[in-house]
């Protein structure tokens, strides 16, 4: 990191040290953090945006306990492609 706070930079080692990584997983921990923070905002507010049309009974699940049929057995696909 360059041209950092010398404050920001020592609160940055006083976390590192309470959660026992080095200074830079700390800053890649926050910075991950704050990161998922944002897509989560962009997320929500790209949920919002779906225009409340229709009826709740329009996207009803089904209560059937039956098993869904197979559409794509992978092991099967596998073993075909590697032949």
């Amino acid at each position: 990191m360059r041209r950092i706070d010398e404050t920001l930079f020592e609160a940055l080692v006083r976390g590192a040290e309470a959660t026992g990584r080095t200074v830079e997983e700390e800053y890649r921990a926050i910075l991950s953090g704050a990161l998922r923070k944002v897509y989560n905002r962009q997320f929500v507010r790209t949920l919002l945006s779906i225009p409340d049309v229709g009826e709740d009974s329009d996207v009803e699940g089904v209560s059937d306990k039956r098993e869904a049929s197979v559409v794509v057995d992978w092991n099967q696909r596998h073993h075909r492609d590697s032949a």
